[in-house]
């Protein structure tokens, strides 16, 4: 069964945040932007702290931005 248009995309917008937050450094100032593709992202960075003790600063864009970098135990700034 060939997959349909939606879930290519939203495999595509997941693999794009996860291969963004490979980048992602201790120290790094990390801004969290809005979307679903960031929403991707800021889960995997959340992931990443919680595993690899990842340190960073994020710097949420909306208040949903805010509320899913908390949720995921990103500590956040302005």
């Amino acid at each position: 069964m060939k997959p349909r248009k939606d879930e290519v995309l939203e495999k595509a917008k997941k693999n794009a945040a996860l291969e963004a937050v490979k980048h992602v450094k201790d120290g790094y100032v990390v801004g969290l932007g809005s979307g679903s593709t960031a929403a991707y992202a800021i889960m995997e960075i959340g992931k990443r702290i919680k595993h690899e003790g990842l340190r960073v600063l994020g710097v949420p864009t909306s208040h949903q931005a805010f509320l899913l970098a908390v949720k995921n135990g990103i500590p956040v700034t302005t």
